[in-house]
């Protein structure tokens, strides 16, 4: 079936799935490289300004994507990549480091992935139908984590060591994305004729979005969102700073012959793997097992699961309690994802789907935030504090998400999906 899908969507998958391999090699583990070349609460603010730019950038790209068409955009936000990539290898090069030049290039790699993220996203849907969407979706959640689980491998185990060569990889698989992106990829958006200046500025832009935000029930739905997904991305901000720097390095042994020394860094890409393989092995099964069953329940089980997991993350140095509660999280995130997702699918309006569904995107940008806010929150509170956080994360995202649900479908249709 995948041979029957659109080539423009074959040629997605395999230009996200190569950029995210070597992608997550180096980007989950920034936090780090900023705490080791400047400090963490440097970092936290660093990787917050970046956030706060890739959001608006991708405000902006949704925009310009209806006014552009698909293809140039992605063209020129993978354009942009390139040079920034290569920006950031000479900063990091044997010839010297510059962690201030390696953040302006993250800034301009930022703005491109929020210029190509939706132009790729709306061309997605322009040449799917209904019947294939879903399919093509799960296909693309599956590469996306292996992707991600096969670059932290090896980010894990060569980012403090071998960082430049990591980026020259990098740099390489840029090249590639570029020249498939601008050669196999096709135009599936009719650009507007007249459209002059004017059309790309200010007033233009927040018109378009103006319905979604008058929309209370969906913004309600989207900070329940945002509650959940902000605990998300602690795990490369605040948790990986706290592992690498409280987690006691140990040579682990096998047979008494093999030897390997286990620091909080590869920690972390052991327990990113051990969430990510489960979600590739698992997603199917539980997908089918939620199939006909009532969503609130199971999505909210998964939120609290979800919460527990990272609690635990944030309070415990034992390796087995550690991988115990990404184990939690993970059976958490496999319960809610597909839950949340039907359900927005029924709170969103179906004339407006495309706006509401880019406006749905930013819960993610909103979550990395948050993110790199943890690690400043993190630096002052401690450890056992951040737990209780995270709890009370999930609470505020069981909270909203049920209002809004009470608000779209009214209290007795909300109960009869309980």
């Amino acid at each position: 079936m995948f041979k029957q899908l659109h080539p423009n969507i074959r040629i997605r998958i395999y230009t996200s799935f190569l950029s995210r391999v070597i992608g997550s090699m180096i980007f989950p583990y920034m936090a780090i490289y900023f705490t080791y070349q400047i400090n963490a609460t440097a970092a936290g603010v660093l990787l917050l300004v970046n956030v706060i730019v890739q959001f608006l950038a991708g405000l902006y790209g949704g925009f310009l994507a209806d006014l552009m068409g698909r293809k140039r955009l992605m063209v020129i936000g993978e354009v942009m990549k390139l040079i920034a990539f290569i920006g950031m290898g000479l900063a990091n090069s044997p010839l010297g480091t510059s962690a201030i030049v390696t953040f302006m290039m993250m800034l301009i790699i930022s703005i491109a992935s929020g210029f190509v993220n939706p132009a790729a996203e709306a061309m997605l849907i322009d040449v799917s139908t209904k019947e294939t969407r879903g399919f093509m979706y799960s296909i693309n959640y599956w590469a996306v984590n292996m992707s991600l689980m096969l670059g932290l491998i090896v980010g894990g185990w060569f980012f403090k060591t071998h960082f430049f060569e990591l980026i020259l990889g990098l740099i390489a698989m840029s090249v590639l994305t570029l020249w498939m992106t601008a050669t196999l990829i096709q135009e599936t958006y009719q650009v507007k004729q007249g459209i002059s200046r004017k059309d790309y500025g200010l007033v233009p832009l927040l018109k378009s979005y103006q319905s979604v935000m008058k929309d209370m029930p969906f913004l309600l739905f989207t900070i329940g969102g945002i509650a959940i997904l902000s605990l998300e991305f602690q795990r490369n901000n605040y948790l990986a700073v706290r592992l690498e720097q409280d987690y006691v390095t140990k040579t682990i042994s096998f047979f008494e012959k093999v030897n390997f020394t286990m620091d909080g860094v590869k920690l972390i890409s052991l327990l990113t793997v051990e969430n990510t393989l489960m979600i590739v092995l698992f997603t199917a099964l539980i997908s089918k097992w939620i199939k006909g069953k009532k969503e609130q329940p199971i999505m909210y089980i998964g939120f609290i699961l979800f919460g527990i997991g990272f609690a635990l993350m944030a309070v415990t140095n034992n390796t087995i309690a550690l991988f115990i509660a990404v184990f939690i999280l993970s059976v958490g995130e496999l319960m809610y994802v597909p839950t949340r997702q039907s359900l927005l699918a029924d709170i969103v309006d179906d004339s407006r789907r495309g706006a509401y569904m880019a406006f749905n995107g930013f819960v993610f940008q909103i979550g990395k935030m948050f993110g790199a806010l943890g690690i400043i929150v993190g630096e002052v509170i401690g450890g056992i504090s951040m737990g209780v956080l995270y709890l009370c994360f999930v609470f505020f995202g069981i909270a909203f998400t049920r209002v809004a649900i009470k608000r779209r479908f009214g209290t007795s249709a909300s109960e009869a999906r309980v």
